[in-house]
Order: structure tokens, then C-alpha cells, then sequence
């Protein structure tokens, strides 16, 4: 298995490249750039281009409506480029409360969207003519809203680093999950918890790599999480540290009614605690939520204790079908580095 992370910030995101380039030497193998409606992505992965040698560089995620899909093209085969072919595109349809309020495009068709956007895109870093007949009109014609109708296929002006770049679907529907495992590279699914992952994603899986195509390969899975490896209460108490992150995406990413990670946490079992904490979380009592995200579902999900218990998560990681562990590495004496070279040891 391969060794990811996520780019860490708290409002510098220079300063946590730094710690990339030091990740890096440790043996990490992938470090993902978060957007939502911060700093955009490709600046920063082309920032991280230039800081680092080896690392794959992914976006995770860059969503499918606020650019068109030439803008992603571009921007794939561009930090490609800069990246000398370490580029990994990493997309999602993101959720209504990020693409209709901080971009105000409406939140339609994401399986279908996101389907056509990963045609355009492949179609387009093989250099042919950009060309489409479903939610994209490429090119544009005066039926579907061209003002001058002299748009005309184009093909990218530059030849790309690599014919093909690696696209990633952040995924956790049953439909969106199917469809990533049907034409993705790779699927990056969020808050796993690998015991659990087969009720929830098994039968979707089975349906898409039935219908993949075989030239893709197996399908990538990247899933993890905290990851502190050590003896004794001080590491273990360091899961608590998760819960806020839990609590977010469980209470707070969205709407009652329209939050995927609450789905998510119903699926797993866990319809009491899910309603309670978006109800608390939603209503501002948010140290409250935290306290009842189930510690069973923390453990699970985590890389934190004794180094023979992370062997047995990684294992059961693993037999899931994970391919990557995407680890936020935490050091008691703040060594990060050290803890990915542990977990690099481990898995070698």
C-alpha cells in the first residue's frame, strides 16, 4: 500500500509544504490539496510541484461545477506538467451548501455531470478536439445558447506531460460510488470505516468494476486517518482529536435531510448518534456533538495506539480493498516525519 496525506494548514499553507518536503523524505508517497471554498487547489499543488521531487501531488478535491471541464483539462495537463507527471486530479460533485452559495451554479445531475466531465477531460489529454452532446454543448451552438455560433472543436494547444492523468472521484452514494468504480482511476471515499465499508459500498462496487474497463486496471481505494503510533493513555487520548472532524462532516457539511456523512453514519449503524449530533452540531453546541461521536466508529477509523494495534488497522484496511492509507501523521514530541517512516516500515 502507498502512504498518503492530507496538506494541513491553519491559514499558511507554505508552512505546511515545508512539512511535505520533510514527509517526503520519510517515505510519503501522495499528499492531497483540499479546496472547498478556501484556497483554491492547483496553486497550491503547483507550489508543492516545486517544493518536492518524488510525491504524487492530488487534488481532493477540485469540484465539477465551478469549472468548466476545458478549465480542468488545463489545469490537469498544466500541473502534470509543472509536476514532471506526478499530477493525481481528484474530483467530486462537493455538496449544494459550497456550489450554489460560494459559486452559485446550481447543484443538478452531479452523477451525470460527473460522468461527462471525466469523458471530456481523458478525450482532451489525448489531444483530440473537445467535443460533447449531453449536459456539456462542445462546441457551443446558437440552440443551446451560442451567441455568435463560431465556436469550433480544439484540441489543447500543448502537448500534455502524460496522455493520461490519474482522476480520483471522491465518492460515497451508492450511485456516485458505482460510477467512480466504472470509469475512475481511483475512488476517495471519507470517515471509513473498513469493518463496516462492505454493507455500505460492497454491491456498488461489484456493479461499476462490472462494467470497467479492463485497460483502467484494478480500482484505487483512499481511505485512513489519524495516524499515532505509541504505548500508553497519552497516545490513545490523542483519538479525541478526531472528533471535531467527525462531529463537521457528520452535523454540520450540510442540511437536515441533505448531508451525505450523516447518511453515512446511519449506514454504519449509528441513526441515533447521527441525528443527535447534527441536531447539536446545527445548533451551535458543537463540544457537545463531539462528545457523542461513538468511540467504536473512532477507533475503527484511526491509526492510534501501540504499533502491533496499527498493524491490525492497516490489515483490516487493507482486506477492504484500500490501496492507499491516507494518514494524518501526529507525534507526541512532534516528529510527524517519524511516525510515516514507522508506518512506511510497517507496510514494506
Amino acid at each position: 500500500m502507498k502512504i498518503s496525506t492530507m496538506l494541513m494548514y491553519d491559514g499558511n499553507p507554505r508552512n505546511a509544504a515545508d512539512q511535505v518536503v520533510e514527509l517526503e523524505k520519510a517515505g510519503l508517497d501522495t499528499v492531497w490539496v483540499a479546496e472547498a471554498y478556501g484556497f483554491d487547489s492547483p496553486t497550491l499543488m503547483g507550489y508543492l510541484a516545486a517544493k518536492t521531487e518524488t510525491v504524487e501531488i492530488g487534488s481532493a478535491i477540485m469540484n465539477i461545477y465551478s469549472r468548466t471541464p476545458g478549465a480542468l483539462l488545463q489545469t490537469a495537463a498544466g500541473l502534470d506538467n509543472v509536476s514532471g507527471g506526478r499530477a493525481i486530479l481528484g474530483l467530486g460533485a462537493s455538496g449544494p451548501q459550497v456550489i450554489e452559495g460560494f459559486h452559485g451554479v446550481p447543484y443538478e445531475k452531479p452523477i451525470a455531470r460527473t460522468r461527462e466531465v471525466i469523458e471530456i477531460i481523458r478525450s482532451g489529454m489525448r489531444r483530440e478536439p473537445l467535443s460533447a452532446d449531453g449536459l456539456f454543448q462542445l462546441p457551443l451552438d446558437k440552440e443551446h445558447g451560442a451567441v455568435t455560433g463560431l465556436g469550433k472543436p480544439l484540441k489543447l494547444l500543448t502537448k500534455p506531460e502524460r496522455e493520461s492523468v490519474p482522476i480520483y472521484v471522491a465518492a460515497l452514494g451508492p450511485k456516485n460510488v458505482e460510477l467512480a468504480a466504472e470509469i475512475a482511476d481511483g475512488l476517495l471515499p471519507h470517515l471509513y470505516y473498513p469493518e463496516k465499508i462492505g454493507d455500505v459500498m460492497g454491491a456498488p462496487i461489484k456493479a461499476g468494476t462490472e462494467k470497467r474497463d479492463p485497460s483502467l486496471g484494478a480500482l484505487n481505494i483512499v481511505a485512513g486517518g489519524m495516524l499515532a503510533i505509541g504505548e500508553g493513555p497519552d497516545t490513545k487520548a490523542l483519538l479525541d482529536f478526531a472528533r471535531p472532524i467527525f462531529a463537521l462532516y457528520v452535523g454540520g457539511m450540510g442540511a437536515k435531510g441533505k448531508n451525505f456523512y450523516n447518511d453515512l453514519a446511519c449506514a454504519y449503524g449509528y441513526e441515533k448518534e447521527a441525528a443527535e449530533i447534527q441536531e447539536l452540531y446545527l445548533s451551535g453546541k458543537k463540544k457537545e456533538a463531539e462528545a457523542l461521536v461513538p468511540t467504536e466508529w473512532l477507533e475503527a477509523a484511526n491509526f492510534v495506539g501501540p504499533a502491533s494495534y496499527v498493524k491490525e488497522r492497516v490489515a483490516a484496511f487493507e482486506e477492504s480493498g484500500v490501496t492507499s492509507l491516507n494518514v494524518t501523521p501526529v507525534a507526541l514530541d512532534g516528529n510527524a516525519p517519524a511516525v510515516v517512516a514507522e508506518l512506511k516500515a510497517m507496510i514494506s
